[in-house]
């Protein structure tokens, strides 16, 4: 199966528990999820009905912070994460975003793939740099990129 043999849908306030599910078992932060902007999420299903992706952004002014992209392990490969960081990227701009920042242990060649490039903690801009990811939901070793859209 590809990424084109899944729904994308909003994320809605009933799908936090398998989200969760799904970002645990990625070795993802949640501790803030409850806090996000709903609509600014969006969750793939299988045939199904089962979450096999998640991505999301949060908004800070003309900037946003990438977060919370995953994918289930038997999924992996399809193309699904590129297919929902691509649809996220098209929100945002729509809403007004001009460029992504992302904070991330594992996936740092993977989003130098999409066009990401390494930035400094320093270099990113205040409002993204006081979001509780780069505060203290990331650890310092975390390799930080970031993306004009």
């Amino acid at each position: 199966m590809s990424a084109t043999n899944c729904e994308f849908r909003a994320l809605r306030a009933e799908d936090l528990p398998g989200v969760i599910s799904l970002l645990k078992a990625c070795g993802l932060p949640t501790d803030d999820l409850v806090a996000v902007n709903l609509e600014d999420f969006e969750l793939a299903e299988d045939a199904g009905g089962h979450i096999v992706g998640l991505a999301g952004f949060d908004r800070a002014g003309s900037d946003a912070l990438l977060r919370s992209l995953a994918v289930a392990p038997d999924w992996r490969g399809r193309g699904l994460g590129e297919a929902l960081v691509a649809r996220r990227a098209a929100a945002a701009r729509l809403a007004g975003v001009s460029a992504f920042y992302l904070l991330t242990t594992s996936a740092a060649d993977y989003f130098r793939r999409l066009g990401y490039r390494d930035v400094t903690r320093v270099d990113v801009p205040s409002a993204i740099a006081a979001h509780a990811q780069f505060r203290s939901l990331c650890p310092a070793s975390a390799t930080c990129l970031a993306k004009r859209l």
